[in-house]
């Protein structure tokens, strides 16, 4: 066969062929790209925060899917699972928030009173954030 590079999934015992013509030096993006296509893993837990082509997710995506997703590890290696209701980061606590460091939930700044946290520790230089249940 003509150059046929083979990919085995560990986790469904499935080999993949990818028929491979392009120069060595863009392999590593190919394989990158053809990760998406491995099957489903229902039972991960989302590895918030995660790394997708050069880009850091702190919640489900819907890249390349109709539906929301997220890597089941930390650098994206093409394990994922679609997202339910129970997949959202953790709060980083504590976390510095204007002048005040934080060790759960607040209101504070919340424009409905609802409480919210910060999922990296560093709310004022990052600003990422999500709604406490």
């Amino acid at each position: 066969k003509e150059n046929i590079l083979l990919i085995f999934d560990p986790t469904t015992a499935t080999t993949y062929e990818i028929n491979v013509k392009v120069i060595l030096k863009n392999m590593e993006q190919v394989l990158k790209d053809t990760m998406m296509h491995f099957p489903e893993i229902k039972d991960g837990k989302c590895a918030f925060p995660f790394n997708y082509k050069d880009r850091t997710f702190y919640s489900c995506i819907k890249s390349l899917s109709k539906h929301d997703w997220c890597s089941l590890n930390k650098t994206y290696q093409g394990y994922w699972k679609y997202c339910g209701k129970e997949d959202v980061a953790d709060c980083a606590f504590p976390f510095w928030y204007k002048r005040m460091i934080y060790r759960e939930c607040t209101d504070d700044g919340s424009l409905f009173g609802k409480k919210w946290c910060s999922l990296t520790q560093n709310y004022n230089k990052d600003g990422i954030w999500r709604y406490c249940d």
